[in-house]
């Protein structure tokens, strides 16, 4: 449920009809027949697990809107607290041919096209130093970019025969992150940050880009990408980086972004 409906583009006038054609002037969520507006919700309530809580789940819900509420499922989570799973229908929609989301220009390419690409227009391997920065621990995410296995067959950057990659792993701090970029003479630097408490991790990038900028021992350019579940290319780019990847991105999309990067750059 609360599933987007996934459409070819016809004309933006019409309404989606209750299990017609979806338009995607009129988009909304569905369920069981398109343009139902059916969605899932689940939050905690600072109440016990009581009758008047889940009435006042379901009231709450219809505040927001939505209607045929259902609460499905209500748990306690501890004294003083509730948790539930909510079902209803909304009525809004939206006009899917005016979203436009910033995103990272590139044409993407696989593992041998990458190769192709590199052998044609570079004249060298990129040295490319990757490292999850500050108290931040967490590599599932940069390895899965960075080591040779990769991510789900695709292969890690540094199985590239056209890339020197470094992962320096965990909780690097910014100076010794560009210290390391200073004297590996990196062309690409990647940085994840996947905790993000109060946007801790737009902070910390901020701060990083800011001391990266005012370090005049840095090869130039600089290739500066960041990645995590939390960051999108247009906070990156706000933020002083190349480019940003979020959540469900492939190895072969930051190679494929890299090679023709470097080779914007140096024209």
């Amino acid at each position: 449920m609360g599933i987007f409906s996934i459409f070819k583009k016809k004309e933006a006038s019409k309404v989606t009809p209750i299990g017609g054609e979806p338009e995607p002037s009129h988009l909304m969520p569905y369920g069981d027949i398109l343009g139902d507006g059916a969605m899932q919700l689940s939050f905690t309530l600072p109440v016990e697990a009581t009758p008047e809580a889940r009435e006042a789940a379901k009231k709450y819900v219809e505040k927001l809107g939505l209607q045929k509420v259902l609460v499905a499922n209500m748990e306690s989570m501890g004294k003083g607290l509730s948790y539930f799973v909510v079902y209803g229908h909304a009525t809004h929609y939206i006009d899917f041919n005016k979203i436009k989301v910033p995103k990272a220009e590139f044409q993407k390419m696989d593992y041998d096209e990458i190769h192709q690409y590199a052998r044609k227009h570079l004249q060298r391997k990129l040295i490319i130093v990757g490292a999850t920065t500050g108290h931040d621990a967490h590599t599932v995410g940069l390895d899965s970019i960075m080591n040779m296995k990769g991510y789900m067959g695709d292969y890690g950057l540094e199985r590239y025969h056209c890339f020197k990659a470094y992962n320096l792993r965990s909780q690097v701090s910014h100076e010794e992150l560009i210290h390391q970029a200073i004297k590996l003479r990196a062309d690409v630097l990647l940085v994840s940050k996947v905790v993000s408490q109060r946007g801790k991790h737009l902070e910390e990038l901020k701060e990083l880009a800011q001391q990266i900028k005012k370090e005049k021992r840095i090869k130039s350019p600089l290739i500066k990408i960041a990645g995590g579940p939390r960051l999108n290319h247009a906070q990156a780019s706000k933020l002083g980086f190349d480019a940003g990847f979020g959540p469900g991105t492939f190895p072969s999309e930051v190679a494929s972004f890299i090679v023709q990067e470097f080779v914007r750059k140096m024209k």
